[in-house]
């Protein structure tokens, strides 16, 4: 029984390496979009291009998103930095979820596990939730919470010693992005926020991946279809599509990850609108509501997972009912899933690059100084010697923007990063 037992646990161990190996590289490339937009943006760009909810900001937000095609936590981070940038908080969440569900590779492995109907339903879904965010997103975050939050956030910065968008140090005439793409300093920046960004996150990220692989080999098919009701018509659509995003609530699995589970639901006999909404659902995973309640408090975790999980549940049952009047749903559940093994393929090649370049971004963030001061405070740090401050002297909950309730420090102080007050 005991080696019985280790052998279970060497699986779910090399289970969870390999979902991890599948989405560095979108891992990494996230937290390197979010380290280069909390440097090179300013205040006042972001504002002026997704400060509001209205239908030109959400159209631009999807595109954004979209092209970033993030794992989920590494969409979240970009999100928290866009809405602390300036962005309007709804807008923030309609990129995190277009970075996440509007994105090729899960298309291409939908494609490749499930049939191309169900990559199809992930670009029909997505644009649903997007449209229902939108509109009913007020409703779950007043005006009046965001605008809250936004000062607390900004109260917090600045108490660990953060003036953040103050031009050239008049105010008057801020650098554009091109002219500080020239800044070594400012690029130094980007890479001392995705490392931090990732110190942050780095618990989360394990356990989220450890839990999803257990629970892909530990857990028995027959266990699943037990969740869901079968053979009650439209009673069936709406359990399996409510009951979707709730199994990725405690599945753990990110991105790309999730797919393959999605094809064992499928298999055990879950509705299409569910396995839809199911894959929409690695945004309310539990390691995703920690980083939540972390980034905005507990107040605003809890609105973020009702209101996702109601719009990932509706958006998977309208999804259903299109395909249904159009006869796109696959009858055929013998889904055949092959395992999984370690390939020198282009994965491979792309996540070594990857890893280099997660490398190179270390070692410029612990030896920032090298690169001189940033002359335009925009880029969120000065860098001065004497007085640097290393990454493993900090604690990685130590962030600015983000409000880690509990804790004694304040959100503002990011370690690594040495911030003066301007004159």
């Amino acid at each position: 029984m005991a080696v019985a037992a280790q052998v279970l646990i060497g699986k779910s161990l090399w289970q969870s390496w390999l979902m991890f190996w599948a989405t560095l590289w979108p891992l990494a490339l996230g937290f390197a979009f979010s380290g280069w937009v909390q440097a090179f943006t300013s205040r006042k760009g972001m504002e002026k291009s997704l400060g509001n909810h209205r239908v030109p900001a959400i159209l631009r937000a999807t595109v954004f998103g979209a092209a970033s095609s993030s794992c989920s936590y590494a969409a979240t981070s970009m999100s928290r930095s866009l809405f602390s940038k300036g962005a309007d908080f709804i807008t923030s969440l309609v990129f995190m979820v277009a970075s996440t569900n509007l994105v090729v590779e899960i298309a291409l492995v939908l494609i490749a596990l499930l049939g191309w109907q169900f990559a199809a339903a992930e670009f029909v879904g997505g644009p649903i939730m997007i449209a229902l965010l939108a509109w009913l997103g007020i409703r779950f975050f007043p005006a009046k919470l965001t605008r809250s939050l936004r000062e607390r956030l900004n109260r917090n910065s600045e108490a660990g010693g953060h003036h953040h968008d103050h031009g050239n140090g008049a105010g008057d005439n801020p650098r554009s992005i091109p002219q500080k793409l020239k800044d070594p300093g400012c690029w130094a920046n980007a890479a001392s926020y995705t490392i931090m960004d990732l110190s942050m996150l780095r618990n989360e990220l394990v356990i989220g991946f450890v839990i999803a692989g257990a629970l892909t080999i530990l857990v028995p098919e027959a266990l699943w279809q037990h969740l869901f009701l079968q053979d009650h018509g439209v009673l069936t659509s709406i359990q399996n599509a409510f009951i979707g995003p709730l199994i990725a609530v405690i599945s753990f699995v990110c991105s790309v990850g999730n797919v393959a589970m999605a094809a064992s639901l499928w298999h055990a006999g879950i509705s299409f609108g569910g396995v839809i909404s199911f894959i929409f659902g690695d945004l309310i995973t539990l390691p995703l509501l920690l980083i939540y309640s972390k980034m905005y408090g507990r107040a605003i975790a809890l609105r973020m997972f009702l209101g996702l999980w109601l719009l990932m549940a509706i958006s998977g049952l309208i999804t259903e009912w299109i395909f249904s009047v159009a006869n796109l749903i696959p009858a055929d559940r013998e889904i055949s899933i092959s395992a999984e093994t370690f390939t020198w393929n282009s994965t491979t090649v792309i996540n070594i690059i990857a890893i280099l370049l997660l490398a190179l971004a270390w070692w410029i963030a612990r030896n920032k100084h090298r690169f001189g001061a940033a002359t335009d405070s925009s880029c969120e740090m000065h860098h001065g010697g004497g007085s640097e401050h290393h990454l493993g002297e900090h604690h990685a909950g130590e962030h600015p923007g983000h409000p880690d309730h509990g804790d004694e420090k304040h959100a503002g102080e990011h370690p690594g990063h040495e911030h003066h007050h301007h004159p």
